[in-house]
């Protein structure tokens, strides 16, 4: 495997997050790819995309596997995630991408168990088989029901 294969999953996680970047656009977010995504910069604090839609705010860290397994984290870069989202009052979100499906999958991170003390938290094939697709995860958030509509037209 050696260098090569890191380099690889480098790029395929890169095109990755463009084309995530390309589909909130195409929903109409305000959208950016992180500064320092995809660098191994320990102390960043840096999602992989940042998007803004409607005064809400999404923070991503952007996961690609070619088939539905399981992923292993690091704590650290979770809780880093979680600190980015907490100062930009927004939601942090891991969203998977399942290449061989050709599905996104939206994991809020708020969901995790972070308690114990492992370094790596796993998030199980199961979880993210059971998890929504993130297109329609995010659209569910963003959508207005028709009492804020009212609600907004009182003022």
């Amino acid at each position: 495997m050696g260098q090569n294969s890191g380099g690889v999953s480098r790029a395929r996680g890169f095109r990755a997050e463009r084309e995530l970047v390309a589909k909130l656009w195409k929903m109409g977010f305000a959208v950016i790819r992180g500064p320092a995504s995809g660098a191994k910069i320990r102390k960043s604090i840096y999602p992989d995309v940042v998007a803004i839609k409607d005064g809400k705010i999404f923070v991503f860290e952007v996961k690609v596997r070619s088939k539905l397994s399981s992923i292993y984290i690091d704590r650290g870069q979770l809780n880093k995630l979680l600190e980015f989202a907490r100062r930009a009052s927004g939601e942090a979100i891991l969203a998977i991408r399942i290449a061989s499906l050709k599905i996104w999958k939206a994991i809020p991170i708020s969901e995790l168990n972070l308690s114990d003390t492992a370094e790596r938290v796993k998030i199980s094939r199961d979880i993210i088989d059971g998890s929504e697709d993130l297109f329609t995860y995010l659209s569910k958030k963003i959508s207005r029901s028709i009492e804020e509509y009212i609600d907004k037209g009182k003022k």
